[in-house]
């Protein structure tokens, strides 16, 4: 069966969230948007793409930055309204340049850093 980008579940923004995990290990590295193009292209290019809503336009991960991730398979929720994208990522994955974007606990009622920013 053939996939459509169109088929997915958008919120009325036209957005999907998207899961970004590292193949192997299964760490969860970020989550961002994506639109139906964005999903298109991705799958096209194996290269993660997503769509900044700030900026209104497509942004490849690591376009900038050099911390890539190569899209290793996209799977889609039961919901169909959710995406997880397995990625082999390079670098940072956070703005803040640490691995994961998850790198704040709640424990106690206290808020505890988990990683610091990776060196350069």
């Amino acid at each position: 069966m053939s996939f459509d980008p169109e088929s997915l579940v958008y919120d009325d923004r036209g957005l999907i969230p998207c899961i970004a995990q590292q193949e192997g290990t299964g760490e969860v590295l970020m989550m961002a948007w994506m639109n139906a193009e964005s999903v298109a292209k991705t799958l096209e290019t194996r290269r993660v793409t997503y769509w900044s809503r700030s900026r209104k336009s497509f942004w490849i991960k690591g376009e900038t930055s050099g911390h890539t991730q190569e899209l290793v398979d996209l799977r889609l929720d039961c919901d169909r309204d959710c995406l997880l994208a397995v990625v082999r990522q390079t670098g940072a994955a956070c703005h803040t340049n640490r691995r994961s974007c998850f790198y704040t606990s709640v424990s106690s009622g206290n808020e505890i850093e988990l990683m610091k920013p990776m060196a350069d």
